[in-house]
């Protein structure tokens, strides 16, 4: 079972995160701001995966993968990016950032699913059932 952080401002895509998310068995903690995201991760580095949305008040998620991936701490977090308003080029920059992967808007669960347990395989931590 993982721990994931969700990093989301809108409460329809919170819910349906978590919901994703506890459905795969895995424990979602949600974060309503980038801030706050990072905050939560400074206080407890024992998150398994951020997923984390762009738009978002006080701290965007753009300013939040480049925060976090300027701490050493972090640079094994992998990050699903969640987002509705980005373009191909944005995407890029993203990826460049160190988000781990891109993921559209609306969420669609197969998807969601594929590629939480993607990281969660990918990401070299040792997961307890």
């Amino acid at each position: 079972m993982a721990k994931i952080l969700i990093a989301e401002d809108d409460r329809i895509s919170q819910r349906l995160a978590v919901k994703i998310v506890e459905e795969l068995g895995h424990i979602a903690f949600v974060s309503p701001h980038g801030k706050h995201a990072y905050e939560t991760l400074m206080a407890n580095n024992d998150f398994d995966l951020l997923l984390t949305d762009i738009m978002m008040p006080e701290m965007d998620g753009q300013q939040l993968i480049k925060t976090l991936r300027g701490d050493q701490q972090f640079n094994d977090l992998p990050i699903i990016i969640m987002s509705a308003v980005v373009g191909i080029s944005d995407i890029s920059n993203l990826l460049k950032l160190g988000a781990t992967l891109f993921l559209a808007k609306p969420l669609e669960r197969e998807e969601l699913q594929d590629y939480i347990t993607r990281c969660l395989g990918d990401s070299g931590r040792h997961l307890q059932n």
